[in-house]
Order: C-alpha cells, then structure tokens, then sequence
C-alpha cells in the first residue's frame, strides 16, 4: 500500500512513508507483555525487550525530516529483529 500510495501521490509532492513497529511499550500493552505470553514475545528479539515508544518518535522524526523524500513507499520496521522482511 505504501508504494502504490506512493506512486498516486508523487506527482502532488506528497511523500509516503511507514512505519512498521511489533510491539510497543505501553500502558495498553503492558498487561501482556507482562505476561508469560509477553515474555515470549520479548524473546522473539536478540534485544530481550520490545521498543519504546520513544523508540518509535525518533522514526517519526527522522520522516519528517527534510531529504528524505527519495524514501518515498519505504517501510521501517520498528520491531527489534524479530521479524524480518523479505
């Protein structure tokens, strides 16, 4: 959806970017995570955690940055290595 958002837009300056995040420190996640299933899910990653979601507004920030408009369609996966596209 990105690229094909993307490719639509482009032609109106708009540039697109996603930001895929797994798990996220929260106060609405923190009942699972701290749970034995959430403890699976933190030993998905090499890092043993889940991100944070200041973790996460630094990518926002790094998308609103000015140059980076050639990452049009790109996806960030915000998920600690435990899932990798491919």
């Amino acid at each position: 959806m990105s690229q094909s958002l993307a490719v639509a837009l482009g032609k109106h300056n708009v540039i697109v970017g996603v930001i895929a995040p797994g798990f996220v420190e929260t106060d609405m996640a923190a009942p699972y995570l701290d749970s034995e299933a959430g403890e699976l899910v933190k030993k998905q990653s090499p890092l043993s955690r889940v991100a944070t979601p200041e973790e996460v507004a630094t990518i926002v920030a790094v998308f609103a940055s000015e140059g980076l408009e050639f990452m049009t369609g790109g996806i960030v996966d915000l998920n600690g290595a435990s899932y990798l596209r491919s």
